[in-house]
């Protein structure tokens, strides 16, 4: 395809035999006799060079090359000009032009300046290109780099948790173990405990003081004996039985128990329980779930705030969360939260998050833990709808 030129000059004979010349030479030549109708052409046809006159009338030769230069730069520009003093040279250079001719001219001098001019016109749009082409594949690099190290922060975030979630799992295994052989050692001399206390409990009826001390130790007995049944559900999993369970239900249910509390303690609760299918589970456990994380929420919050609860799904899991406005989990205490007596609370026994645990593990789900010391804690948790459950 041939280059095209543009000669933009008033004297009509300079346009015709500048024209005669080029055509000669295989270039798609166009003309204009002003500065307007130059920029005109440039703006339609792009043109590869523009020969152009300094000296014209209404819009003289600079003014042109100057629009030219600022919106059009892959057009270049050669002047035409009869005064040759260095002045002016300089000034064209510095304008944008590409080089200058001499009126009158040598014609193989114009067409060696035009050919001289494109050469250079198409080295330095290719570098240009070459320019664009290096920083767009610089930017793609720079994409690529944060997108790899977007992924290696989330693996790493995944590898994180999941060897949080081993670890607690191990604790819970090794506190299974543990407990079993507690509750039998430590329930026979409670029975022997309970047992002589009752005996003599009738010996002492006329000595009231003496009867109350045996219904502590009554009392204390029972205790104990609720704590290792607690020790035995956070590591062991109870009898149970499987059923299609719903648990916008189980959430409704639990939150009912709650109901004074919530009331006492001017807690705002704010649901949105989309419809999700039910899920195969044992219908207490599910609901030991949220009673244990409703009564932590409430318990932070002794003075009112705010208990978001949310209920939806994807293709193959419920997701839920539960969502306060208490003081957060101080940073110290996150990795421990899930470890059986462990508790903030001065009346606490510390099962309650480790009953959580094991419930939602024995399920194949998830759970994981979001909090921001004074703005509140969030509670994720995944469920899925009811394949390969332990």
């Amino acid at each position: 395809m041939p280059e095209r030129v543009l000669v933009v000059d008033d004297e009509k004979i300079i346009l015709e035999l500048t024209s005669m010349i080029l055509k000669s030479k295989g270039y798609e030549v166009l003309t204009a006799s002003s500065g307007e109708d130059g920029l005109k052409m440039v703006e339609q046809n792009a043109p590869s060079v523009v020969l152009l006159d300094y000296m014209m009338p209404v819009m003289d030769g600079m003014t042109v090359l100057r629009e030219i230069r600022r919106n059009y730069p892959d057009t270049y520009v050669i002047m035409f000009t009869g005064k040759g003093s260095e002045e002016i040279a300089v000034e064209l250079m510095k304008a944008g032009a590409s080089d200058y001719i001499l009126k009158p001219f040598n014609n193989q001098d114009l067409v060696d300046r035009i050919d001289n001019v494109l050469k250079i016109r198409r080295i330095e749009i290719t570098n240009k290109e070459l320019r664009k082409e290096r920083e767009k594949l610089l930017r793609e690099i720079e994409e690529w780099n944060l997108e790899l190290e977007r992924r290696v922060d989330q693996k790493s975030g995944e590898l994180e948790r999941a060897q949080a979630e081993i670890i607690q799992a191990e604790k819970l295994a090794t506190l299974g173990h543990l407990s079993a052989g507690m509750a039998h050692e430590i329930r026979n001399p409670l029975n022997s405990i309970s047992l002589f206390a009752q005996i003599l409990k009738p010996v002492l009826e006329s000595d009231p003081e003496k009867v109350s001390y045996i219904d502590k130790i009554l009392k204390e007995v029972d205790r104990i004996d609720d704590i290792l049944i607690k020790l035995l559900a956070a590591s062991k999993r109870p009898r149970f039985e499987l059923q299609q369970v719903s648990v916008a239900d189980m959430i409704e249910k639990s939150l009912g128990g709650f109901g004074a509390q919530i009331e006492t303690q001017n807690i705002e609760v704010n649901k949105s329980l989309n419809p999700a299918p039910t899920i195969l589970a044992d219908p207490t456990e599910i609901e030991q779930i949220f009673n244990n994380l409703f009564a932590n929420s409430i318990y932070e919050m002794p003075k009112g705030g705010l208990l978001n609860i949310r209920l939806d799904r994807n293709d193959d899991h419920v997701n839920i969360s539960i969502t306060d406005t208490g003081p957060g989990i101080p940073s110290e205490n996150r990795n421990k939260i899930f470890d059986p007596f462990f508790t903030t609370k001065k009346k606490g026994t510390g099962f309650g998050l480790s009953v959580v645990l094991r419930i939602v593990k024995n399920y194949n789900g998830h759970i994981s833990v979001d909090t921001h010391e004074g703005k509140g804690t969030t509670f994720h948790i995944q469920l899925p709808f009811g394949q390969d459950l332990h």
